[in-house]
């Protein structure tokens, strides 16, 4: 459905280590820079992509947004959550838990305040 989400960030470099750590620990690969300063994220034809805001003023995190990230697995999601939280990221909502469907879910915020979600598909 989507071909990529865009978020904001007030340091690329910072950024990087985040995602890095955590796109690697659910079997991913670390981000590329593009021609545009762009940091790019892709997997599957999606795409997600970090950049500073384009009209100079500060990135800020969306309020009620959250992106979700799909793991293969229930030990994949504590991974994430485990690399997000040594490379700046900070536990938010409940600690990671399976949902009454069967999926294994974890909470980070990214160094840059953005609210993300790794679950496992649900077994039900």
């Amino acid at each position: 459905m989507f071909t990529h989400v865009m978020i904001g960030s007030n340091d690329l470099e910072r950024a990087r280590r985040f995602y890095d750590a955590t796109f690697v620990a659910l079997g991913g690969k670390p981000g590329e820079m593009d021609p545009r300063g762009r940091l790019i994220y892709s997997h599957e034809c999606s795409r997600l992509m970090i950049t500073k805001p384009i009209d100079g003023k500060p990135a800020t995190a969306a309020n009620g947004g959250t992106i979700g990230i799909a793991a293969a697995s229930h030990d994949h999601v504590l991974a994430w959550h485990a690399a997000g939280i040594a490379h700046g990221g900070t536990a938010v909502e409940s600690p990671p838990a399976q949902r009454p469907n069967g999926a294994f879910v974890a909470y980070l915020r990214d160094p840059d305040g953005n609210k993300l979600t790794a679950r496992s598909h649900p077994t039900k």
